[in-house]
C-alpha cells in the first residue's frame, strides 16, 4: 500500500509506505499558518526499541511556534549537524493513538493497544541511563517532535516504547491527545525535586494559570493536598482558575512592578519593594492567612522572577521550565541566601513521572482542560493562534485520524 487517507485504517501492523504530515522546511520559517503545512512523506523506519503508531489525535505546544519560526533553534539545522538527512521537521509533541508496529526489543506495548506519548526522549545507550540514573538529566535526552523528528503531526508517529502510556478509556482521542507533555513537565516541577514537594496544606503559587501547564499545576497541586493560588492577567479568567482547583486568583496587572528589578541601591528600589510586598499579601489575603508559598511554579522568567524570589517562603523553592518573558533574570539575593530559598531549573518529565500523572489522569482526578479542537490541516493555524496569543483557555487538539470529535471514548 502506498498511502491510505486520514482515518482510513489498514489491517493492523500493515503500514504504508507514505503518509500525511505536517512539517516546517527552512524556507519557508515564519509566522506559524505559512510555516506549517500539510505534505506527503515517507513513513520512517523503526529501530528495535522503537514503536509506530497510528496517530489518532496531536495536542498543539508552544515548542513548534519555535520550530515555525526558526527560534531560537533551527532545529533542522541542529539535526543535520548531527547527521540526520531530513531537510523538513515533523513537529508535534503530545499523541494519543493505537501502537500499530513495535520494534524487536519492545515488550511494554503491542500491536493494538491504545497509547498516550509523553514527550521525554532519550539515546538508550546512553551510559548516564544504562547506570538507572534519572534519564531527565543525561546528556542526550530531546523533547520528542521538537529535538527529534516525526512527531505527532504525522499520520504514523514514531517513538520509542517507553514513551507509552496507557490511554486513559474514559477520554476521547482529542482529550488524550493534548495533556500528556504539560501534565507531565507540570508533575515533575511540583513532584520532582524532593524534598520541595507538595504536602498537605502547602501554599503553591501558579504564574500563567489558565494556560496549558498552569491547568494541570492548579488540578495536580489540589490532587496532592496542596492550596494552589492562581496568576492571570485577566479577569475572565478568573473563575477558570477557581474551577481548576485555585483557593484564590490574584489579577497581576494590578500591580506594576514587572520586570527587571532596580538596583538595591536606586531610589526606584523602594517603589519595587513596595510593590513585591503588595503582591505577597496579595497571596496571603488568597489563602486566608499569613503563609508564604512553599512552591513558586514559574515560566514567565524575567518578568516575574525577581518578585517570585521575594515572596517564596523559607525553605521554598521557585522552580522554573521557560522564560517567556525573557532569559535574562534579577533577583535580590539577600533573601535567596537568608530565607535558604531554592531556584530549580525543571524540563520535562522521567517514565515514572509521566505515569504517575498519567494515572491521576485515569483516575479522573484531573482533566485535560481540552478547550479547543481543529481539524489536521488547522495545525498551522492552532500554532498561529497561540504565536498570537489568541488561544482559548487550557489546551488545544488537531484530530489526525480520528475522522470526528468524541471518539475513543470506552
Amino acid at each position: 500500500m502506498e498511502i491510505c487517507a486520514l482515518g482510513e485504517r489498514p489491517p493492523l501492523g500493515e503500514v504504508p509506505e507514505k503518509m500525511h504530515a505536517f512539517l516546517v522546511r527552512q524556507d519557508r520559517f515564519g509566522e506559524p499558518k505559512d510555516a506549517w503545512q500539510h505534505e506527503t512523506i515517507d513513513v520512517p523506519e523503526i529501530g528495535p526499541d522503537e514503536v509506530l503508531i497510528y496517530n489518532m489525535a496531536t495536542g498543539i505546544n508552544y515548542n513548534n511556534v519555535w520550530a515555525a519560526l526558526g527560534i531560537p533553534l533551527d532545529v533542522i539545522a541542529v539535526r543535520q549537524k548531527q547527521g540526520e538527512p531530513e531537510d523538513f521537521h515533523a513537529g508535534g509533541s503530545d499523541c494519543s493513538g493505537i501502537v500499530w508496529k513495535v520494534g524487536a526489543d519492545v515488550t511494554n506495548v503491542k500491536p493494538g493497544d491504545e497509547v498516550v506519548v509523553h514527550s521525554g526522549w532519550w539515546a538508550p545507550d546512553d551510559p548516564w541511563v544504562l547506570a538507572g540514573k534519572d534519564p531527565m538529566l543525561a546528556d542526550s535526552t530531546r523533547i520528542w517532535g521538537y529535538q527529534t523528528n516525526y512527531g505527532s503531526y504525522c499520520q504514523f508517529a514514531k517513538a520509542q516504547a517507553h514513551q507509552c502510556q496507557p490511554k486513559p478509556k474514559h477520554l476521547s482521542w482529542e482529550e488524550a491527545g493534548c495533556y500528556l507533555l504539560c501534565a507531565s513537565t507540570a508533575y515533575r516541577m511540583l513532584m520532582g525535586w524532593a524534598p520541595n514537594t507538595i504536602q498537605k496544606d502547602d501554599v503553591v503559587l501558579v504564574w500563567g494559570a489558565a494556560g496549558g501547564l498552569g491547568t494541570y499545576a492548579l488540578q495536580i497541586t489540589k490532587a496532592l493536598g496542596g492550596r494552589a493560588v492562581a496568576v492571570v492577567s485577566d479577569e475572565d479568567k478568573r473563575q477558570f482558575c477557581l474551577d481548576q482547583g485555585a483557593v484564590g486568583v490574584i489579577n497581576r496587572n494590578d500591580f506594576d512592578h514587572w520586570g527587571t528589578m532596580p538596583d538595591t541601591n536606586s531610589p526606584e528600589y523602594g517603589a519595587w519593594a513596595k510593590g513585591a510586598r503588595g503582591f505577597g499579601k496579595a497571596i496571603w489575603d488568597a489563602v486566608g492567612e499569613r503563609v508564604s508559598p512553599q512552591i513558586v511554579f514559574e515560566h514567565p522568567g524575567e518578568a516575574t522572577l525577581p518578585t517570585s524570589g521575594f515572596v517564596a517562603g523559607t525553605g521554598g523553592m521557585i522552580v522554573i521550565c521557560a522564560g517567556t518573558t525573557g532569559y535574562n533574570i534579577t533577583m535580590d539575593l539577600r533573601h535567596h541566601w537568608m530565607r535558604q530559598k531554592r531556584l530549580q531549573g525543571s524540563h520535562l518529565s522521567n517514565d515514572e513521572q509521566a505515569a504517575a500523572v498519567n494515572q491521576l489522569m485515569i483516575d479522573k482526578k484531573i482533566d485535560p482542560c481540552l478547550s479547543a479542537t481543529m481539524t489536521f490541516d488547522e495545525i498551522g493555524q492552532a500554532h498561529q493562534l497561540m504565536r498570537d496569543n489568541k488561544h482559548p483557555y487550557g489546551n488545544m487538539a488537531c484530530l489526525v485520524n480520528a475522522t470526528e470529535v468524541g471518539q475513543g471514548k470506552s
